[in-house]
């Protein structure tokens, strides 16, 4: 077995662009141009062809937006719209900007988001990521559920298992915000009954346990013998069993955002007491660890580095 923790290209790290060394390549390209106060327009190219080779991989095309768009800060967003009004890369790239800035909460006029997502849409019509953003807008809005239905037709007339739409879908339906957790477990059954079980969607059932789980005892799970019967329950024990069976087969996970899933069910073992099957999830990681859920105590990296830590020692 091999030794992770004295491979450097092993060791924890917080990578926002995850497995995707292309994409990592431009981040740090964009980001180095931004401090040092050179941004050129080949910068933007480098930003376009990224987003461009993507093709119809909606959920990297989707996963590498959202990268760039958090390290591309306002002006690359502006500068390449306002240069290339009609790009639909560019008008994305901008609104998923907006839609950050938003989140973080700046003023946006987010009638205004929803606008250039109606016209990325247009200008690629097969795409689902507009209609993605756009139910995005709706959730920070508490919009209501007419109008977050109506976009939802659009984006699974395009893309059935697009994993950040359902996300998005996911969020806006669960009692934090404009639903209750029958309306998200009713969603949630009705893609688990008919998803190929290697789709982009597949940690959408592990995600939820998570939330769930913090929802009902808090990150650290305070209540104690309640939180350990969480993890005991026939249902939750049987999903973390398919996850586990499944993900580690070579190949079985292809999409983008597999690495940040791994993440999920890595720490659901944990919780569950299930310390083996999360070093094993967690190797398959190369060592790569997400914010969320590691950050909900403490911090992200540390708590990713402490289990798998065990790894290298195993």
């Amino acid at each position: 077995m091999p030794v992770f923790r004295r491979r450097k290209g092993n060791l924890p790290r917080l990578v926002p662009e995850l497995d995707d060394a292309t994409l990592g390549q431009v981040r740090r390209r964009l980001e180095t141009s931004w401090s040092r106060g050179s941004l050129d327009t080949s910068v933007i190219a480098l930003v376009a062809r990224a987003i461009e080779d993507a093709g119809q991989d909606w959920d990297r095309k989707a996963h590498r937006l959202e990268v760039l768009a958090g390290a591309a800060g306002r002006a690359v967003p502006d500068m390449w719209r306002r240069n290339s009004p009609n790009d639909q890369g560019a008008v994305l790239l901008h609104a998923w900007s907006d839609l950050l800035q938003a989140q973080r909460g700046a003023e946006v006029d987010l009638a205004a988001t929803r606008d250039a997502c109606h016209l990325a849409a247009d200008l690629l019509p097969a795409d689902p990521i507009p209609w993605t953003l756009a139910l995005a807008t709706l959730r920070l809005e508490r919009r209501p559920h007419r109008e977050m239905s109506a976009v939802w037709r659009e984006i699974k007339a395009r893309d059935l298992w697009n994993r950040e739409a359902h996300l998005q879908a996911l969020a806006y339906l669960s009692p934090d915000e404009c639903g209750s957790t029958a309306l998200m477990l009713d969603l949630l059954d009705g893609i688990r009954s008919v998803m190929p079980p290697d789709a982009p969607t597949a940690g959408l059932e592990i995600i939820t346990l998570v939330r769930n789980y913090h929802r009902a005892f808090g990150a650290d799970g305070r209540a104690g013998i309640g939180a350990g019967e969480h993890w005991r329950r026939p249902d939750i024990a049987r999903a973390l069993d398919q996850a586990v069976q499944d993900w580690l087969r070579p190949g079985f996970l292809t999409h983008a955002t597999a690495v940040a899933d791994l993440n999920v069910l890595a720490y659901a073992l944990v919780k569950a007491a299930r310390a083996d099957e999360a070093l094993e999830v967690l190797r398959a990681t190369n060592g790569v660890a997400t914010p969320w859920p590691w950050n909900t105590e403490g911090d992200p990296l540390e708590r990713f580095s402490h289990w798998y830590g065990r790894v290298g020692s195993a």
